[in-house]
């Protein structure tokens, strides 16, 4: 059975994170994305500042993610993700359950709910 159209978004998401190409992440993006982020009270608005965040506080940061399982309708997603971040010569793995709105083939929200918020938050503090 072939994946749902948002399912393999989410797929080629995490294949883009995974290789390193942030400009294939963010081309999967809408323009005004909402990006809600583990221990940031308010959403990072709109692909520019999400960008800015990423090249910015981030740099030096890798990921690799590998997704467990991803459900998709027309509108949402929603994957169970296992992710490892390093960043100066540590590295933490957690698990997290992805969720987006989907609209035209791009994110447009996206939430992350972890398993140990306060180990990421001390991650990237």
């Amino acid at each position: 059975m072939e994946d749902h159209p948002n399912a393999a978004l989410m797929k080629r998401s995490l294949e883009a994170l995974n290789s390193g190409d942030m400009q294939a992440l963010v081309s999967l993006l809408d323009d005004d994305v909402e990006w809600h982020e583990i221990g940031r009270a308010e959403p990072i608005r709109g692909k520019a500042a999400l960008v800015a965040r990423i090249s910015g506080e981030l740099t030096g940061a890798t990921f690799t993610g590998k997704i467990h399982d991803v459900v998709a309708n027309d509108q949402h997603t929603i994957a169970l993700v296992e992710t490892t971040a390093t960043r100066g010569g540590r590295s933490l793995t957690y698990r997290t359950a992805e969720i987006t709105h989907v609209r035209d083939g791009k994110v447009t929200a996206r939430w992350a709910f972890s398993d140990d918020t306060a180990a990421i938050n001390e991650f990237f503090a």
